[in-house]
């Protein structure tokens, strides 16, 4: 029986390919936080995940806090942030926040990875009958 990467390694890859170009856009904000006029962008990772789960997923709504079932998850489109003060040049990119959305898609990278691993880790198991 051949094994299926898609299904055993679920959505994981595309995460991690998407929090990759997501680290590209930051980067790219912060290193650009003195250039006037320059705009801060960012990538919207829930329409992206949105696109890319299959038709057929569907997911119980088990609380009222929950999210509902029509709200699935990946197609990502750079769209620019709003700041919360703009300088007076018109760049847009606040230092700030740009490194704090940084380090939390770097702590969600390295979630995707794990959870990569241990499916990876499961597959080898299987396949060694343990």
């Amino acid at each position: 029986m051949a094994i299926n990467f898609d299904s055993a390694l679920g959505i994981h890859p595309q995460a991690l390919a998407l929090r990759e170009k997501r680290s590209e856009v930051l980067a790219s904000n912060l290193a650009n936080a003195d250039t006037p006029g320059y705009k801060a962008r960012d990538l919207d990772f829930q329409a992206v995940l949105k696109k890319s789960m299959p038709a057929n997923f569907s997911m119980e709504r088990t609380q009222q806090g929950h999210f509902s079932p029509n709200d699935r998850l990946l197609g990502a489109t750079v769209m620019f942030r709003n700041p919360n003060q703009a300088s007076l040049d018109g760049n847009t990119v606040e230092s700030q926040v740009e490194q704090a959305k940084y380090s939390e898609n770097a702590v969600q990278y390295t979630a995707s990875l794990r959870f990569i691993n241990g499916r990876f880790s499961g597959l080898m198991s299987a396949l060694r009958g343990e």
